[in-house]
């Protein structure tokens, strides 16, 4: 069958990514129409569909977030009204609260969110934060035997508590209260703690189920805060370590995320926290203007009940607002804060975040800064070292196995996440990496695929590991040394269950095409109305089919830098593009489709839009192979142990590519098209989808072989 899945790459396919293209159908009627409804342009009524939002209450729910009516917490969460008990006593009666948070970005901002917030309504309240290094994540018995000894009677975890059933339960023995506010997967059973806060508790349909740890530290700190009628001067401050937390923890910037974040970033650059004034200076971010923002209102929780006289803001226009993006936190701000908890001291970024002093927070950041450079180094080092045990060790296998372990000695397992996500992004394969904190045990991280289910996988070894945790995305494990092979065994097994060949590339998903003529600062602003992007509302990717790629060289630390020209109706347009981390695709050919994100470039005081490249891959244009129809210029190739033949073929006045299996059944499809047809005949033939991967991946390498053959 020509349509069965293939996966056996080329030797020429090894100098392009590993990708397979998924291009959104372009529904240009339906785009009109919603855009007439809302006074949108087609382009960002495309976008909009391609994102489930189809009709007009939808799409002004998601430009205006603050036009949603939210319901009150207290009605989604079943036990806040408990939780709010249990600290608004701990608070009257003076009883010690301590906070119990985790090391990365979410867990530290949730940490510091709620000591600056009790600490302000006046509890008594300290924290402490597991050592990544000797304990691993969340909490345990000895923090829970530590609290006791100190004379604390209530425990709060932030980003963690609910898979530590044996240390909850020990801490109810001990006569401590225990609220757990956290935002991973629920396990089988649940901690016997007096309160449990998760967003995965309440309804798939709340907006308020997308939070991250950081969300719920924010929504029970609001919550306490409007109910003691005590708000003024904390909400902004408490705004802001949410965005911070929320865009660092890669959370779905959907419902209340949206929502809050979007005005979070518009209060970011004027925080008067010094923590983030000084992150923002060492980490030279420079806030911009943002057409998209402007209206505030209300920062409240919910649009229901009383208010505190802050959160009663009139709305007003701001005449040229001053806004940061996603991208900055995300590549600038977040990784500062996360270098500290993989590794340095969390004590470091909780003084950054609740001091009042700037010179201690400028020591801080610059504390910040010079451990993240370490990581960065740290990283780069052990990717070389994992990619030369993979390519010796299980390259030839990744088709079979349709997953990744790997362990070594040596590596610090506060920075072998990062290397995951790249072995991932590498080798298009969900990842488990390890490294010995001894001989006789192993700690890891897991990044998985789309169609990969981390938390599964690691609950389906559950007998094999210590502990565990995670959601669908990522996960962290620790096990014993001697249960490698088996844990290697049964992850291949689950992989297999799971995964099909198809699913092994990286999966692109593309909004529109676009000509390069088109790409000008007009379009760029209009993309403003879907910030703030992230996950679950991603940037656009836009496409360019047979672009020429006129220069390129190798930057920095093995980036691609290049121009790359279209002819449109007789005249050329050339922009500027950059591909982060590429080396091992350059040189790229001299004829390719793009696929790619809109960047602003601020250079000398000019701006100018350019390309940020996610994909790249060889052109369905019969120019490119200087084949000239009517001729048939056909091959044979070899692909996943089957020989096709191929060819391009005149049909009408235009070219077509004709691939035939050794069963007599032909793909056959036009440059620009995004059907084919598949069939014996040309009368029988059904009308296929080509940018599906299993077609996607056998045109690819006819059109290699034709290259080869015409080069």
């Amino acid at each position: 069958m020509l349509d069965r899945p293939l996966t056996e790459p080329s030797k020429q396919s090894k100098r392009l990514p590993n990708q397979r293209w998924q291009i959104y159908p372009q529904k240009r009627k339906f785009a009109q129409n919603i855009a007439v409804l809302t006074n949108i342009s087609p382009i960002i009524s495309q976008l909009l569909i391609n994102r489930g939002i189809e009709t007009p209450e939808q799409v002004q729910a998601f430009l205006n977030p603050e036009s949603l009516v939210l319901p009150s917490p207290l009605e989604e969460f079943p036990d806040l009204a408990i939780s709010l008990e249990l600290l608004q006593n701990a608070i009257a009666s003076q009883a010690k609260i301590a906070i119990c948070g985790d090391y990365d970005a979410d867990g530290m901002t949730s940490t510091a969110l709620l000591l600056r917030s009790l600490r302000t309504l006046g509890a008594q309240v300290d924290y402490a934060i597991p050592s990544r290094m000797h304990e691993g994540y969340g909490i345990n018995k000895r923090i829970v035997e530590e609290f006791h000894n100190e004379g604390v009677g209530l425990i709060l975890t932030v980003d963690n508590g609910i898979s530590a059933f044996e240390p909850i339960a020990r801490a109810r023995e001990l006569g401590l209260k225990v609220i757990i506010t956290d935002h991973h997967d629920i396990p089988q059973k649940l901690p016997p703690a007096n309160a449990i806060l998760n967003p995965k508790l309440i309804a798939e349909s709340s907006p308020y189920r997308g939070v991250a740890g950081v969300g719920v530290a924010y929504i029970l700190a609001v919550s306490l805060a409007q109910q003691l009628g005590e708000t003024k001067g904390l909400i902004r401050p408490m705004l802001a370590l949410f965005t911070l937390g929320t865009i660092a923890d890669l959370a779905p910037l959907t419902g209340v995320n949206r929502r809050w974040v979007k005005r979070g970033l518009q209060h970011l650059p004027k925080s008067n926290l010094p923590g983030i004034q000084a992150l923002i200076q060492v980490a030279g971010v420079q806030a911009r203007g943002d057409e998209g923002a402007g209206e505030h209102t209300s920062i409240a929780l919910s649009n229901r009940g009383s208010r505190g006289a802050e959160d009663k803001i009139p709305k007003f226009q701001i005449p040229n607002p001053k806004s940061l993006k996603p991208e900055d936190i995300g590549f600038r701000l977040g990784p500062r804060i996360n270098a500290i908890g993989r590794i340095g001291n969390p004590l470091t970024v909780i003084e950054l975040l609740t001091t009042d002093d700037m010179g201690v927070a400028l020591e801080r950041a610059m504390q910040c800064e010079q451990i993240n450079a370490s990581r960065q180094q740290m990283c780069e080092q052990i990717e070389q070292e994992a990619i030369a045990f993979v390519e010796t060790e299980f390259v030839a296998s990744l088709q079979q196995d349709r997953i990744l372990v790997v362990v070594q000695p040596n590596w610090h397992h506060g920075v072998i996440g990062i290397v995951a996500s790249r072995l991932v992004e590498r080798y298009g394969v969900p990842v488990f990496i390890g490294t010995y904190e001894d001989e006789q045990h192993i700690r890891g991280s897991a990044r998985g695929i789309p169609e990969f289910d981390v938390f599964a996988a690691l609950e389906a070894c559950h007998d094999l590991l210590g502990k565990f945790g995670g959601h669908k995305a990522a996960g962290g494990f620790s096990l014993p040394a001697e249960n490698l092979p088996g844990l290697r065994s049964r992850l291949i097994e689950f992989a297999n269950g799971c995964l099909e060949p198809q699913h092994l590339k990286p999966l692109l998903k593309i909004d529109a095409e676009v000509n390069l003529n088109q790409i000008n600062q007009q379009l760029y602003q209009q993309l403003n109305a879907l910030h703030p992007c992230g996950i679950d509302n991603p940037d656009p990717i836009f496409w360019t089919p047979n672009v020429q790629v006129v220069e390129q060289q190798i930057v920095g630390k093995g980036h691609i830098k290049l121009t790359i020209a279209q002819t449109v109706e007789g005249q050329q347009y050339t922009i500027k593009a950059i591909a982060w981390r590429w080396r091992d695709y350059f040189r790229l050919p001299s004829r390719v489709d793009v696929a790619y994100k809109l960047r602003e470039n601020h250079f000398n005081g000019n701006t100018t839009i350019e390309l940020e490249l996610v994909g790249v891959r060889l052109p369905i244009q019969a120019q490119q192979f200087s084949v000239s129809p009517p001729t048939s210029s056909s091959t044979t190739f070899e692909y996943n142990q089957r020989q096709y033949t191929c060819g391009f073929y005149k049909n009408g006045l235009a070219a077509e590519l004709r691939i035939k299996n050794p069963e007599g059944k032909i793909l056959a499809m036009q440059p620009g098209q995004v059907n084919g047809l598949l069939g014996t005949n040309r009368q029988d033939a059904k009308e296929v989808d080509i940018s599906q991967p299993q077609y996607e991946s056998i045109i690819q390498a006819a059109l290699q072989a034709l290259s080869l053959g015409s080069a």
